[in-house]
């Protein structure tokens, strides 16, 4: 009897043991019946209930579980598949390059922890189903995190790593009649684990599906479909290859939408190939994701029916030529995502409606491309990215970020895994065959990845190689050698992360042997994905450019709940684990609680955008960038606002080839009323797809112009009260005080209510982003902060006393009397050395407070995250309604994807779901926004010629209780409603978040005085 030797758990050259060859995915049913309903009486699940047992390590774990007379009757319950640390056992640890016992054991190579490695035990008892006994009988685990040791009925069946493959094994030689005793153990820490140090969470566990299988006498193991057209695209050749076991023979059908293309009957033994000619194949493509049905149905000797084999095949034609991938003879562009496989209530246990979830939000938002990050996916997302459309690089599960890190520190490069390491290759061999054998049938899958952040080295350049040898219809990825060039030839394409664009023109500049894409690039973490536009715009004008992956798609944050009861999402370090990287989990364009959008979406989604629609008065210049798909597949409407409201709306007929353009007539004449106009050239959906439903805009343009009135001079008279310590300023329906010894506007009343609650002051600072930590902002920035907090109407530098920097009252005469006052405070800012500013309060009759903030830069200070004013309003008024970009947050850099129109929120919408709380909810470029109670009584601000359109913002919070709280439980309760209006502010970045700032055009610019008018009033 074959015995399980635990101390080769640590040696990389003892990786499976027992385990069957891995094969393709597909599926197959007894009968036509059984493929209606999509139950397979082949298969019985495993999902469900189990008993288990958690031990600290190996050794200290029951082991009399292997014994078939030993009951497990008294351990725990589990639920099957799920993560151990999401079922209240261990904990989640999430980290990023660092391996997680690092600084508790020793972290070279050829060691795993030993003082704490959990093993996980599962027990399943079970009797065979009667349609399954007699047969051969095989379990399958698509997913057992991070080793597996199986055993039924005491005996030991077998040992598999790889984490995110599936490890199957036969038991027919141990199966018994009546009860079975299934026994497996699962290892947190194994030598994979060294290949396993992906920036996520550290789970273990069964955490995919799990079942029993048999096989009919006649039965396809194992088959290849390849459906290439040939250079003309007019003929296509599709391929099957079979490995079966039995003989029998095959009816093949090939259909497409209810048509037959072909139906052959073969003769099946062994390994068979096949090929037919299809004549002018309907091409896949993320544009028209078009598949073919193929059928297989296999028959014994005697002519019975065994199995029913469904299978979708794509026609598509993947190369490269002189130096850039083409799909179907076109120029691909990806504009993609890395998408960590994760819900946040299950871990990498994702159902299948999270999976339709996350690729219909895809769709919806233009992105094409999914790079598995970094490991294969559950086997259902490829068949789903078949269906929907985009296009993936499936990805080898091995990442040892943290073993070359600690070379790059200590100088011993023996630590790198695995490198040139024999001992290693056949582990990291093993692991790209699984990804390839599963997922070889997807037309989905353009390109093979051997890992991600593995350094270089002669074994990732094998498994390249293997890549290229079993498939020579996709390319093979890898971003490594950008750190190690010694087997440069691994990756067909130039793949580096987060460069910026100028780097990248500098690269092709002087290598242009190989295509260039971003692997990972616009860090999304917290606020950010500024300036992304520059990498997109780049795909126009560099060829050799062809897109990236945004990093990434889904923040991986975990359901909690906090000391109260109320939930939250959780990031690393919540769970009380060390080490630790803390809330760098999160760096989604999606939230990880509940998948919906971030509002950086808005962005990306105008990014990449397909088509390109440039407005003028009178005209739109439509350029289409889809490779395979006429805008007159789509809706374009073309609308027409008046300050904002909707005056116009018509159709036109576009008929743009792919990678066309032309210009059309606008069905819609200049206006000549006075008022601002926008038109908007909007396209969508003509009819209802899988991922959206008929009229979702895929693309917009917008064009702004304006069309002067008169100016009309307000007449209205008002009253001055002037005393030692306060200015009074009074008209019809409102009153202002402004004071001198408190220095500022104290109160604005109208219609007998106080409108303020503090006086507003100049503010230079917002709450840091995610980004701005890691380009160290607080600490170059910080005397804004401290400006922002202490500015002073005292001379602070007289000594203990400081005199009254008394204000500056003016009085503007008009024919019923005082027609204005203008009330200008001097603050000086505690900055090194000391500055100062200017708040000038100029109010006239119709009670509208005219507003000036002015200073001159001293060259030591240099630029300011903010230039603004800020107020405080009661709660109460919590509606805020703008005319401006929206209806998302938009920023200096991130803005191109807003429209101009009129948008209405509540004030707590505003706050975005950021796990750190941080800057957010900014509205760039508005003319007008007021804040008001459910009554709609509050108070106006509106932007002034002279400064043009403000940046605004109303949040239940200030910069500085937003910079204070690490989760969103840690804010204050709500208070008040804060306004923020600013000239603008900087930039919120995003090329990454440990030290790129924001692009210089993207800051203020204080290298001349600086100037912000806009008024505000009581409504």
């Amino acid at each position: 009897m074959r015995m399980f030797d635990y101390t080769k758990v640590k040696d990389p050259r003892y990786f499976r043991d027992g385990r069957l060859e891995a094969h393709s995915d597909h599926m197959y049913y007894a009968s036509e019946s059984d493929l209606l309903t999509g139950v397979s009486e082949y298969m019985e699940s495993l999902n469900g209930v189990w008993k288990f047992h958690y031990g600290k390590n190996y050794e200290s774990a029951v082991r009399g579980f292997e014994k078939l007379d030993y009951s497990c009757a008294d351990w725990d319950d589990i639920r099957v598949p799920a993560h151990i640390q999401m079922e209240g056992y261990d904990a989640p640890q999430y980290a990023n390059t660092q391996y997680p016992w690092e600084g508790r054991e020793d972290i070279r190579p050829g060691e795993i922890p030993e003082r704490f490695n959990p093993t996980a035990s599962y027990v399943k008892y079970f009797t065979v189903p009667e349609r399954m006994q007699g047969k051969r009988l095989f379990i399958s685990f698509q997913g057992a995190e991070s080793g597996i040791a199986v055993w039924l009925n005491g005996e030991f069946v077998g040992y598999s790593e790889d984490s995110f493959t599936p490890s199957e094994f036969e038991l027919t030689d141990y199966v018994k009649e009546g009860e079975n005793k299934l026994a497996a153990q699962v290892f947190k820490w194994t030598a994979g684990s060294w290949c396993e140090d992906q920036d996520f969470y550290r789970f273990s566990g069964l955490y995919r599906d799990v079942y029993f299988y048999t096989v009919p006498g006649v039965h396809i193991r194992d088959m290849r479909i390849r459906a290439v057209p040939d250079e003309t695209l007019e003929n296509g050749e599709l391929e099957l290859r079979t490995v079966t076991w039995g003989s029998g023979k095959a009816r093949i059908r090939l259909g497409y939408k209810g048509e037959i293309c072909f139906e052959e009957e073969k003769e099946l033994e062994g390994e068979n190939t096949w090929t037919w000619d299809v004549k002018n194949p309907e091409l896949w493509s993320a544009e028209e994701p078009k598949l073919y049905d193929l059928t297989i149905e296999v028959f014994d000797s005697d002519g019975s029916l065994c199995e029913v084999i469904p299978q979708k095949a794509g026609f598509r034609r993947f190369e490269m030529k002189e130096n850039i991938m083409m799909l179907n003879g076109k120029r691909i562009v990806f504009k993609g995502v890395n998408r960590h496989e994760f819900s946040s209530v299950s871990g990498r246990c994702v159902s299948e409606k999270e999976l339709r979830k996350d690729l219909a939000v895809m769709k919806q938002n233009n992105i094409n491309a999914i790079r598995t990050c970094h490991y294969p996916n559950t086997s259902l997302i490829y068949r789903l990215c078949d269906e929907y459309g985009l296009y993936m690089i499936d990805e080898t599960n091995l990442e040892s970020h943290g073993s070359w890190d600690t070379a790059y520190a200590t100088g011993d490069y023996d630590y790198i895994v695995p490198n040139n390491k024999p001992e290693w290759l056949d582990m990291v061999m093993d692991r790209a065959n699984s990804m390839y054998q599963r997922d070889k049938n997807h037309p989905s899958i353009l390109i093979w990845s051997c890992g991600n952040e593995s350094y270089g080295g002669k074994d990732i350049y094998e498994m390249s190689q293997f890549f290229r040898t079993q498939d020579p219809t996709r390319l093979v990825h890898y971003e490594g050698v950008f750190h190690d060039r010694s087997y440069n030839d691994t990756s067909d394409m130039e793949s580096q992360m987060y460069p910026s664009v100028d780097s990248i023109k500098e690269f092709l500049a002087k290598d242009r042997s190989k295509p260039f894409i971003c692997c990972e690039y616009t860090h999304a973490m917290g606020n950010s994905c500024g300036a992304m536009h520059k990498y997109t715009d780049l795909t126009d004008t560099e060829p050799l450019y062809q897109g990236g992956f945004i990093w990434d798609y889904i923040d991986q944050t975990i359901t909690q709940k906090d000391r109260y009861g109320n939930e939250f999402q959780a990031y690393g370090g919540d769970f009380d684990e060390r080490p630790t990287d803390y809330n760098f989990s999160a760096n989604g364009i999606v939230y990880g609680g509940n998948r919906e959008p971030s509002p950086k979406m808005q962005e990306v989604k105008f990014n990449y955008q397909n088509i390109t629609a440039e407005v003028s008065e009178r005209h739109v210049r439509v350029i289409n960038k889809n490779l395979f798909v006429n805008t007159d597949t789509f809706d374009c409407i073309v609308t027409v606002a008046r300050n904002g409201v909707q005056i116009r709306e018509e159709n036109l007929e576009t008929d743009v080839e792919p990678l066309c353009e032309k210009t059309y007539d606008l069905p819609v004449q200049p206006e000549t009323a006075p008022g601002e106009y926008t038109v908007t050239v909007s396209f969508r959906l003509k009819e209802k797809t899988i991922w959206a439903a008929a009229g979702h805009e895929v693309a917009f343009g917008q064009y702004v112009y304006a069309v002067k009135a008169e100016k009309k001079e307000n007449s209205r008279a008002l009253s001055v009260i002037r005393s030692k310590h306060n200015i009074g300023v009074k008209g019809e329906n409102f009153d202002v005080l402004f004071s001198v010894l408190d220095g500022g506007l104290v109160s604005y009343r109208y219609a007998g209510r106080e409108m303020i609650k503090e006086i507003p002051k100049p503010n230079f600072w917002r709450a840091p982003v995610d980004n701005d930590q890691g380009s160290q902002m607080p600490k170059r920035y910080a005397q804004w902060k401290i400006a922002s907090m202490y500015p002073s109407h005292k001379d602070f530098r007289e000594g203990a006393y400081s005199p009254i920097l008394e204000p500056k009252v003016e009085e503007n005469a008009g024919e019923e009397g005082v027609s204005s006052v203008k009330v200008t405070y001097t603050y000086l800012l505690p900055t090194t050395p000391v500055s100062e500013c200017t708040l000038a309060y100029e109010v006239t009759g119709e009670g509208k407070v005219k507003t000036t903030l002015s200073y001159d830069p001293v060259k030591e200070l240099g630029d300011m995250p903010e230039f603004g004013v800020i107020f405080k309003f009661d709660a109460d008024y919590d509606h805020v309604k703008w005319y401006g970009l929206g209806a998302a947050e938009t920023y200096a850099d991130r803005k191109r994807g807003g429209k101009l129109s009129i948008y209405e929120n509540l004030v707590k919408d505003n706050m975005a779901k950021y796990i750190v709380p941080q800057e957010c909810g900014a509205k760039e470029e508005v003319r007008y926004a007021s804040v008001t109670d459910r009554r709609g009584r509050g108070m106006l601000f509106e932007m002034d010629e002279t400064s043009g359109p403000m940046m605004f913002s109303a949040l239940p919070y200030t910069p500085h209780e937003l910079e204070n709280a690490k989760h969103p439980y840690e804010l204050p309760q709500v208070h008040y409603t804060v306004v923020r209006a600013a000239l603008g502010q900087m930039g919120i970045a995003g090329d990454d978040s440990w030290g790129a700032r924001t692009h210089p055009e993207y800051l203020l610019d204080a290298s001349e005085k600086m100037t912000f008018t806009f008024s505000f009033r009581g409504i």
